[in-house]
């Protein structure tokens, strides 16, 4: 089901994220998302007890012990009990769950959370393990040189060069200077190779953060907020597992999801990526027939600011408080979670004509 049917219709009503930063050593998972469900609650006027559904997404890898979640769930309230859920994936996965949860009518409202701390480790050894276990992973391909790999297939082919990619970095950090929350705002310089043909500026920053949004349905959507960024469609798709079968220069799971979504039947005029490289710009920009009409990235996107687990659901709630504030009627968030744009959710968020 990609879309709301019959009358219900599901809206995000408020969104809200740390200031990312390189590190939050002083802090623990629950110290740093606390702040964030008390905002995003303020935002609305509603308590915990309010709230029908609620529904997370985080690593237990990246906070090196199982079930971490559980210790966050100290973060909303241990009373009243809740009903709720978790996705090890993106938030935005945890906000397509509570989105599926508020269709069926067993609940009209839902908080949607993420939080990831990248500091504590080498980021790019722990996303090793999400590769395949038997042919892949035992040779230790890191992120960016697997993000490398996907650059130089764009580059032969012709799709883009070394320029082209350092003016999308550019782009986005010069966009996130108005940005608050972004860990880089402003002119970064491109430095030296990584992984060629990727330069540090093609590369996400590592660091840590979190994210929430409240979702409502209906009436209540309206009640809770002036301007509800309703989610008129939202899909999400998956690549073969083995990088060596897949086009890298493409994402056909990224264009299905938003055909599913509704987002080819009229132009939208803004677009979150979730592209923590550069080259990965180019390929949803191709993927999403996305013209130079479309503001991409306002807020800076993942170039500025991608705490790993939160930075897809952050673009959903970006897109959203664009629709709030009135910057933007129709816009398209995408989120990505695996190597190479493994796998992609498109929502297509409207505002009602004003």
């Amino acid at each position: 089901m990609t879309s709301a049917p019959g009358d219900r219709q599901i809206a995000v009503v408020a969104f809200a994220q740390t200031a990312h930063r390189r590190t939050s050593e002083e802090l623990s998972e629950v110290e740093m998302l606390m702040p964030v469900l008390h905002e995003v609650l303020d935002r609305t006027g509603l308590k915990t007890a309010d709230i029908d559904f609620t529904c997370s997404g985080s690593s237990d890898y990246l906070a090196g012990r199982a079930f971490s979640f559980t210790l966050a769930l100290d973060g909303v309230g241990a009373w009243p009990p809740i009903s709720e859920s978790h996705v090890e994936m993106d938030g935005a996965w945890a906000l397509y769950e509570a989105w599926t949860k508020l269709l069926t009518g067993d609940a009209d409202t839902a908080l949607v959370y993420a939080y990831g701390k990248s500091s504590p480790g080498p980021v790019r050894d722990v996303l090793t393990r999400q590769l395949d276990p038997y042919y892949v992973a035992p040779l230790w391909p890191d992120s960016v040189a697997l993000a490398a790999l996907q650059a130089q297939a764009l580059i032969d082919v012709g799709d883009t060069d070394e320029p082209a990619l350092a003016a999308v970095a550019a782009r986005n950090r010069e966009s996130a200077a108005t940005n608050p929350h972004a860990q880089l705002r402003g002119a970064v310089p491109q430095g030296d190779y990584l992984v060629q043909p990727l330069r540090s500026g093609d590369c996400p920053p590592i660091g840590d953060g979190a994210a929430a949004v409240i979702l409502a349905a209906g009436e209540r959507a309206r009640d809770l907020c002036a301007r509800p960024a309703w989610i008129r469609g939202i899909d999400h798709r998956v690549e073969a597992h083995g990088l060596g079968v897949r086009d890298l220069t493409d994402s056909p799971s990224t264009r299905l999801a938003a055909e599913r979504a509704g987002a080819f039947e009229r132009p939208v005029d803004t677009a979150e990526l979730h592209a923590p490289f550069t080259a990965q710009e180019i390929v949803l920009r191709k993927a999403l027939r996305l013209d130079d009409g479309v503001v991409v990235n306002p807020s800076g996107g993942a170039l500025a600011a991608n705490p790993i687990m939160a930075a897809g659901l952050i673009r959903i709630g970006e897109a959203a408080a664009r629709i709030h504030r009135g910057a933007s009627d129709r816009a398209l968030a995408h989120a990505t979670s695996g190597p190479c744009l493994q796998q992609n959710l498109v929502a297509v968020l409207e505002g009602e004509r004003r």
